[in-house]
């Protein structure tokens, strides 16, 4: 481009149309527009309405009260220092932080990871713990998934959400992953490429090592769940909607999912875990 972009607007709606004017081919790509907003103002607002303790708590269910800042951070709007010490003098007993400052740590774990592997990242770092390898994996994600046609009301939404809003929950995106690493059996660098085209926060190290993590390239097991697990972190807003219930693709007990995608797989002993699966099915 032969000159500066132009920085200053009357108006949001200003800014989108002169990126739009300067981006078509972004545009034609993916027209959606976020409704979270940059900058160091929009980040500060947003570490000033970040609850610590509850974040502990409630971080794992998808209304729960996550920070929203990964964003700032994956720009360096915000630093991971900063918002530690933040944390720190908002609380009254430094161990109300400990949670979060830990899931800050991971991050920092990633990126010290990604200076020393560099585009390593890409590559399988262990073998899949599965029974398949990675030629047993398709190249290519399906095209129902990124149009959002499966008929599954929870991956259809997670597919929608990501590309319209350019955010998914951190369960969201495990869910996705496994969906697609075990139940579709594509490779996990094609739904890494596929989330980095749209996530506000993607980052090759958060976002690469993540579904290694799910796919049991970087871990000594594979991540998967089950409806009950989707339903209770969700609070059942994708199950009492769709009309596979009692009869989706994750439906039952753990070890009867295990046996179902990896028939070949390394053992994993899950002894003690739910059995709800067992009593009979309530109405949604």
């Amino acid at each position: 481009m032969s000159q500066d972009m132009k920085r200053e607007f009357a108006s949001r709606e200003a800014l989108i149309a002169y990126l739009r004017e300067h981006f078509p081919q972004a545009d034609a790509r993916a027209s959606h527009v976020t409704a979270t907003l940059g900058g160091r103002k929009a980040a500060l607002k947003a570490l000033q309405q970040v609850e610590a303790g509850k974040y502990a708590s409630t971080r794992n269910f998808l209304n729960g009260a996550v920070t929203r800042l990964s964003p700032y951070l994956r720009y360096g709007v915000l630093s991971l220092a900063e918002v530690r010490d933040a944390l720190l003098l908002k609380v009254r007993h430094p161990e109300d932080a400990v949670k979060l400052i830990n899931e800050l740590g991971w991050r920092d774990y990633w990126q010290r990871l990604y200076a020393e592997l560099g585009k390593g990242i890409w590559q399988d770092r262990e073998p899949y713990k599965t029974g398949y390898t990675a030629k047993d994996y398709s190249e290519t994600l399906p095209e129902e998934i990124i149009k959002g046609i499966t008929g599954l009301v929870c991956i259809d939404s997670f597919s929608r959400e990501l590309q319209e809003t350019g955010y998914l929950h951190n369960h969201q995106r495990m869910w996705m992953a496994a969906y697609l690493v075990h139940w579709r059996r594509v490779k996990w660098q094609a739904g890494a490429r596929w989330f980095l085209e749209h996530l506000l926060d993607g980052d090759p190290a958060s976002n690469n090592l993540s579904w290694q993590w799910v796919a049991s390239t970087f871990s000594h097991k594979a991540y998967f769940f089950n409806r009950e697990n989707l339903e209770r972190y969700s609070k059942a807003v994708y199950c009492r909607d769709c009309p596979l219930y009692g009869q989706c693709d994750f439906e039952g007990s753990y070890e009867y999912l295990e046996a179902q995608l990896f028939p070949n797989g390394e053992k994993v002993d899950r002894s003690g875990g739910s059995k709800s699966w067992d009593r009979p099915q309530k109405g949604r």
